[in-house]
């Protein structure tokens, strides 16, 4: 797609939800699982009387970020998000800090997502037990695919798993309130068992509070994609910050909904999940033993609403299952355009910061899919392992966006005038203190109850990346202020000019090389040849004069056969005998157009050339000569200019 063609993928409200706010509704497929595993390590009765007041507290928690959130996509419509709050607000390093735990949230969302999508769906295809590993990786793959199309063709064949997610759950959610209501409401497969506290696990005192903590803490993961619509503002079709902050209303009160009701349907209905279902689980007194193995909470909740009826479990298992592995399609928009705003501002590589093709940013898409993939293969798609590294990353980036948000509000009260003006941001300045105070204290929690469970290791990978940021930034700053032109500097002439053409044996290659360098009318012109092979030699040097090249060619010797060495102190002789003189060495190169040709051709020329250009006062010039089987080939919608390998040089 040409650039000018970046307006036509602008994102109308109905497909932006699906794209930016589709890991914040998936979420609420298992958030429901990790704040009962958590409380069913107490036991059945403590599941009963405490999951609703940790869904409560997870709600109140989403109510404050939506409401914060909505100021920010307002203040800062540019995409940078929490980033540029954090950074404009509170500093280069708050801001670096807040995109470190960004990046690695983005990966662990696309690991957990699918992980998820994968279990969910072996609810309706049993098939998938046991190779959800290799599920996993594939459907990475898939997703990869279909953003490196761009952002609007991904937004259309996701919005139909995203929005039939929405009417399954939610028609689940009041068929089974109607069934309540009238008494009709069934009980769920694992509601016949009891579910005993694991060994350790007490009920009362600071062991039940702890275990209240690491439940909301796990359940706060619906919380995780908020930030996403902040960052994916410019996606938007004007007016820009109007339509996210609608979305974002939109996203908070369709996920509070679905959250609420499965966590009430699941305690109505005797629901009981665990990760040791063989001692957990009993039956009259007596465990379960390993064959009974419990589906997630919204696959036994539609079993336990439906019954009889397989088409409504089917179409939820399977919807879930879709917009869990197409969640991670929030990551897979954000995680390129924050790679490309820090590419922009010098923390990440300058190729992150490049459309592709379909004008999505394709360097940021594959380093994502490679980062999620290897995370899936070490834990072995366990969404329960994996969950425990989560959370960590989205509320840092929550805390020090709203701080930083604080700031902003009151650097504004000090200019503002109009009363009515000055209102509005008091009253936005305190929905962001809430949401700032809130933030950090879930992050504390989390850090209190997940540290040791793999939260530690999240916190190590926000390190490394923030201290790598910090190292590429020094270095386009050295390397900018190294290349700098003073206002009064002007660049001066070289006394001389000295060409060497480098020779293996006379070919076609070779005398376009020749007559390249002489249209140049250099100062001094030779050519060079090693002596590796002495009787090669002398028939090159026969044939060179036997044609009366009008160039001196020079034999260097070489009495350990080497090509590269010879060539290097040659030059640098030169160098050294006059400093203001420029070398320019000419390369004959064969253009190939097949991949496997290159086998056949020495790479001696290709590792001289890397050492020359360490060398300075060096210039080097490639001449190419393009062979049969590259004919075409530039023309073709595939091929961009020579690429790594596709090029081979002609000298030995």
């Amino acid at each position: 797609m040409r650039s000018d063609k970046l307006g036509d993928t602008l994102l109308p409200k109905r497909l932006a939800l699906p794209i930016f706010a589709s890991d914040a509704l998936s979420s609420v497929a298992y958030a429901p699982d990790e704040i009962m595993l958590m409380l069913g390590l107490a036991g059945g009765a403590f599941v009963t009387t405490h999951s609703w007041q940790v869904a409560i507290g997870v709600i109140l928690v989403m109510v404050v970020v939506v409401a914060s959130y909505r100021q920010n996509v307002r203040a800062y419509p540019s995409g940078g998000g929490d980033y540029e709050v954090a950074t404009v607000n509170l500093g280069p390093r708050a801001g670096l800090t807040v995109a470190s735990a960004l990046l690695v949230d983005y990966v662990l969302t696309v690991a957990v997502s699918i992980s998820s999508g994968v279990l969910n769906a072996a609810t309706a295809i049993p098939s998938l037990r046991g190779h959800e590993v290799q599920a996993a990786v594939g459907l990475v793959a898939i997703l990869t695919a279909m953003n490196l199309r761009g952002v609007r063709e991904s937004g259309k064949a996701f919005a139909v798993p995203v929005y039939a997610f929405i009417v399954g759950i939610i028609g689940m959610g009041l068929f089974g309130a109607f069934q309540f209501v009238t008494g009709n409401l069934g009980q769920a497969e694992t509601a016949k068992y009891d579910l005993v506290p694991e060994e350790g696990q007490g009920l009362v005192g600071i062991a039940a509070a702890f275990l209240l903590l690491r439940a909301f803490s796990s359940g706060c993961a619906a919380l995780t994609g908020v930030e996403a619509i902040s960052n994916g503002v410019p996606a938007f079709q004007k007016p820009k910050s109007r339509n996210a902050a609608t979305t974002l209303l939109m996203m908070g009160t369709l996920s509070i909904t679905m959250l609420g009701a499965i966590v009430w349907l699941g305690r109505e209905t005797g629901i009981k999940v665990t990760d040791d279902p063989a001692t957990q689980l009993t039956l009259n007194g007596q465990p379960v033993g390993p064959s009974v193995v419990p589906d997630t909470v919204l696959g036994q909740l539609a079993k336990a609403i439906f019954g009889g009826f397989t088409p409504g479990v089917v179409f939820v298992s399977i919807v879930t299952g879709l917009i869990l592995i197409l969640a991670a399609n929030t990551a897979f928009n954000g995680f390129p355009v924050l790679g490309s705003i820090l590419a922009k501002d010098g923390y990440l590589p300058r190729q992150l910061h490049t459309r592709g093709d379909r004008l999505a940013f394709s360097n940021g898409i594959l380093i994502l899919a490679a980062a999620a993939a290897l995370l899936i293969v070490a834990y072995q798609a366990k969404v329960t392992s994996l969950i425990q590294l989560y959370i960590v990353g989205v509320f840092v980036s929550f805390t020090l966006s709203q701080s930083g948000m604080i700031r902003h509000w009151n650097r504004h009260l000090k200019t503002e005038t109009d009363p009515k003006e000055r209102a509005r941001m008091r009253r936005s300045r305190v929905i962001n203190a809430v949401g700032a105070l809130m933030s950090a204290t879930v992050l504390l929690v989390v850090l209190v109850t997940k540290f040791q469970a793999g939260a530690k290791y999240a916190i190590a990978a926000m390190a490394v990346l923030f201290l790598l940021m910090l190292g590429i930034r020094r270095h386009y700053s050295r390397v900018n202020d190294e290349l700098k032109l003073a206002d009064d500097e002007t660049p001066l002439l070289p006394s001389r000019v000295h060409s060497i053409v480098l020779i293996s044996k006379l070919h076609k290659p070779a005398m376009r090389a020749v007559a390249y360098a002489r249209a140049t009318r250099p100062t001094v012109l030779e050519a060079v040849t090693v002596d590796v092979d002495p009787d090669e030699t002398a028939a090159l040097q026969a044939e060179w004069s036997r044609r009366e090249i009008p160039v001196p060619l020079k034999v260097l010797s070489s009495p350990y056969r080497e090509i590269t060495r010879p060539v290097i102190d040659y030059v640098r002789s030169i160098r050294s005998g006059s400093p203001r003189d420029v070398v320019v060495v000419y390369i004959p190169e064969y253009v190939l157009g097949r991949w496997y040709e290159q086998i056949l051709h020495n790479q001696s020329a290709l590792r001289l050339k890397a050492r020359l250009l360490f060398t300075p006062g060096v210039m080097v010039a490639s001449v190419p000569w393009q062979l049969r089987s590259s004919e075409g080939r530039a023309d073709d919608s595939v091929f961009d200019g020579p690429v790594g390998g596709s090029v081979r040089r002609g000298p030995r």
